[in-house]
Parts: structure tokens; sequence; C-alpha cells
């Protein structure tokens, strides 16, 4: 049996039937409804070859494609809500969500008809019912512009970042050095990095997550830590605490936004295995490592 292979004009045709309600032909040039300034355009030579079916008149197609995104809308956020409550706990809510952010959030979130933007845009009304105030309209903002990769670079994200109570935010740990004392100037030369790249997060998905707002542009350093300091950060769903074993030591991360904080909070992702791997072989040498 031999397969039909669909040309790209088939595709868009079905695109343009499934959207507009209409059908459209390769035809003759049909007489236009404003007869001038298609004369205009046939001396420039974009006159369009393909005319749609014109059974109905331009009013009923238009009205026809306005009903048809009603429907969409009304089909996608239904999908939304249900996974909403699929996914609340069956705990006792405290407050309701601000109407206005709800009506923010069925504006934002109707146009979205792909399934797995369609859970986070669930994960977020389940948060936000949960615990009000847990997502800003900025995050939301953030979501509806979220092309596919720009979602798989923010689950990247979640499976590296973790949350620091001493920095109160989440970051993404990048590596440390140690300060340089009278007798070692040299060593701030030698910092221990972390390879991202190699735990999937390459340039390109750290660039896209500076550009949508996910994470700074600037590594930032921490406090400087002293013998015996502890350094905890909490993972998903593991917790690890860094316990220097030397002074002068400083740790290199990314800083997550209030925007990333904020969505990464969708995916309950474990850490990151060889991004784990690194920080327990590339951090032994000056912290004791206590996982929990």
């Amino acid at each position: 049996m031999q397969l039909k292979v669909s040309t790209i004009s088939d595709n868009l045709s079905f695109i343009i039937k499934k959207k507009l309600g209409t059908e459209v032909h390769k035809s003759e040039p049909i007489q236009p409804l404003l007869k001038q300034e298609n004369n205009i355009a046939d001396r420039h030579g974009v006159a369009p070859k393909y005319t749609f079916d014109m059974t109905d008149s331009l009013q009923q197609r238009a009205q026809k494609r306005q009903r048809l995104a009603l429907l969409r809308k009304q089909q996608n956020i239904e999908s939304i809500m249900a996974l909403a409550l699929e996914y609340c706990p069956q705990t006792s809510a405290e407050q309701e969500p601000d109407p206005d952010w709800v009506e923010r959030f069925i504006s934002l979130a109707e146009d979205s008809s792909n399934k797995k933007m369609q859970k986070l845009w669930a994960k977020i009304m389940m948060g936000e019912t949960t615990k009000p105030g847990t997502f800003s309209y900025k995050s939301l903002l953030t979501l509806k512009q979220m092309t596919q990769k720009e979602a798989s670079s923010l689950q990247l994200c979640s499976s590296l970042s973790a949350r620091s109570p001493i920095d109160n935010g989440s970051l993404i740990l990048l590596g440390y050095y140690k300060k340089p004392s009278l007798f070692s100037f040299l060593r701030l030369q030698n910092k221990s990095h972390l390879n991202l790249s190699k735990a999937g997060l390459n340039f390109p998905d750290i660039l896209t997550l500076i550009d949508i707002d996910i994470i700074y542009g600037q590594e930032i350093e921490s406090a400087e830590l002293k013998f015996g300091d502890e350094y905890k950060l909490n993972f998903k769903n593991s917790e690890l605490s860094l316990k220097a074993k030397t002074s002068g030591l400083v740790l290199n991360y990314y800083k997550l936004t209030q925007t990333g904080n904020e969505l990464t909070q969708l995916s309950n992702t474990n850490i990151n295995n060889q991004f784990k791997h690194q920080l327990e072989s590339i951090f032994a040498k000056d912290f004791e490592l206590n996982w929990q």
C-alpha cells in the first residue's frame, strides 16, 4: 500500500481550513470585490493565485472564523481547568485567587492548544488557587510568549536550580574559587567550574533563559565562606549541604529572576544526575558534601 505524501501547500491548506473555516482553491482569477485595489495588485504582480470558497459571503466567512476561534479558546480553557482540578491537593483552601488575576489568566491561557503548555497553565492555576499570590502577571505573560524550545530550556533550568535560604532565591551553581592569600596569588586563576553543557544546558539555552527573563545575565558571587561555614541548597527532591574545609571560599552562580523562581516551581524534575556527579567530584576538594 502506497502512502500519500503531503506537500507543504497541502499542510497550509489544512491549516487555513481549520483556522478560517473555509477551503482555498487554485483557480482562474475572479472579479475582485474592490476592482481598483485589485488592478493595482495586478500591475505590481501580487495578485493572489489562490481564491477562497465563495459559497458564503466575506462577512459570513469572517463570522465563521470568529466562531471557530471562540470554540478553540473554549476548548483550550476547559482542558486547562480540568487538568488544574486533577492537580489540586485535597486540602482546605484559606482564600480565593484575586478575580482580576483569574480573568487575566483566562485571557492568556485560552490561546494555548499545545498539550504540554496546557499542563503548565494548569499547574499555575492550581498553584494560585492553593496559595494566591504565587504567580505574578509577569510570569503569565512570559509563559504566554514562550515557545516549545524555550519551555525545554526552562525544564533544563529546573533540573539544575536549587533554592538557597542564604541568598533568598533560586540559583544555578557554576563553581567556586578560593580568594588569594598573601602566599597564593595565583590561586584565583584556578577556579573550579561545573560544565553545564554536560548536564544538557548549553550556552544557547543560557542565552534563551536570559532573554526570556528566567535568569540574570551576569554571574553572581556568594559571600566569603570561612572554615566550617555551611551553604545549603534545596533542590526539588533533595537537599545539599556544602561545608567549607578551609576559609576564603566563594561560590559562583546564576541567580534566577522572580519570574524564574515562579516558573521553575512548575517542574518536579529531580536534580540532573550528571550535574550531581560533577558537584560531588569537583567540590569534594574544598567542601564536605552532605545529601539529604
